[in-house]
């Protein structure tokens, strides 16, 4: 297993970040397998895969650098920097775009077995095309539903800094992601794979949530340290044009109330009172009185 060796400082000032690169590279990740795991998944695939098969179609270069970057068991690191709190989309896809030629090659074949396709071995544009390539997925698949998603990240993120201050960062990390627990001796475990364990102690840890099933990990030498993990209440139940978040039924709507069938549809899956305030929007008198509804 893979694990990480910090002192209780390094935990104790570590935190949560949303990051918009971390979720436009979850959803390249998405576009990549075509693989929904649940149907909002499947509406958003739809939505946006044919376009995205056709832009590879057209590019067979950014094509080969997408099917080595994503290796089997390593994720090509250049692809996926370290995510920084308040960082824009655009200042991290810059970090993507000014990697040295020769190290993206390194880390590209470090991420698949063999040597480098050919037509990727003497490129120095892979940096560029891939930036370009993060550019797409977010402008045309990620930007039109951040705000939405962005709440769903909030609301995973108040939940779990609620259950550090309640429990302890050991009983949140051990709900993480699978392959994350904390070992004890100041190890977090942050996969399951033989890596060599590493020494972070004095670097900044944070905690990256993303709404599609992924999860990975990221590091700046001795700086800084991530880890990347699905957020919980994904609104996979949930139907709409952009696959994540979606209205409530028009009958159910028509019947109740648009913001109160919005919260009512939320509860097929388990979600506090305050993560329902931030994922529709709504006051937390609101919620609660539709909550309270519910019970009569």
């Amino acid at each position: 297993m893979g694990w990480w060796q910090m002192n209780a400082d390094t935990v104790a000032r570590s935190r949560f970040v949303i990051s918009p690169l971390a979720e436009t590279f979850a959803s390249l990740r998405l576009l990549h397998t075509g693989t929904a795991t649940h149907p909002g998944e499947r509406a958003w695939l739809a939505a946006h895969l044919p376009a995205y098969r056709h832009r590879l179609a057209r590019d067979p270069v950014t094509a080969l650098l997408v099917r080595a970057g994503l290796g089997r068991n390593w994720i090509a690191d250049f692809l996926t920097p370290t995510p920084r709190y308040g960082e824009t989309f655009e200042e991290a896809v810059a970090r993507v775009r000014t990697v040295a030629p020769g190290l993206a090659r390194e880390h590209l074949v470090r991420s698949r077995p063999g040597p480098l396709p050919a037509a990727l071995a003497d490129r120095d544009d892979l940096p560029e095309r891939a930036a370009e390539l993060l550019t797409h997925v977010w402008e045309e698949a990620v930007l039109p539903y951040w705000d939405r998603r962005r709440r769903v990240l909030e609301a995973d993120v108040v939940a779990r800094t609620a259950q550090v201050s309640r429990g302890g960062w050991a009983a949140v990390l051990d709900a993480l992601r699978p392959g994350t627990r904390w070992l004890g001796d100041n190890r977090l475990q942050v996969n399951a794979h033989e890596y060599p364990p590493r020494e972070i102690s004095g670097a900044e840890l944070v905690f990256v949530p993303v709404t599609p099933k992924a999860g990975w990990v990221a590091w700046e030498e001795s700086e800084r340290y991530a880890v990347i993990y699905q957020c919980a209440g994904a609104l996979a139940g949930v139907d709409g044009p952009d696959g994540w978040h979606g209205t409530a039924s028009a009958a159910l709507g028509a019947l109740l109330g648009p913001a109160r069938a919005a919260v009512l549809v939320l509860l097929d899956s388990p979600h506090s009172t305050t993560q329902l305030t931030a994922v529709t929007g709504q006051t937390l008198g609101s919620v609660g009185a539709v909550l309270a509804y519910g019970r009569r």
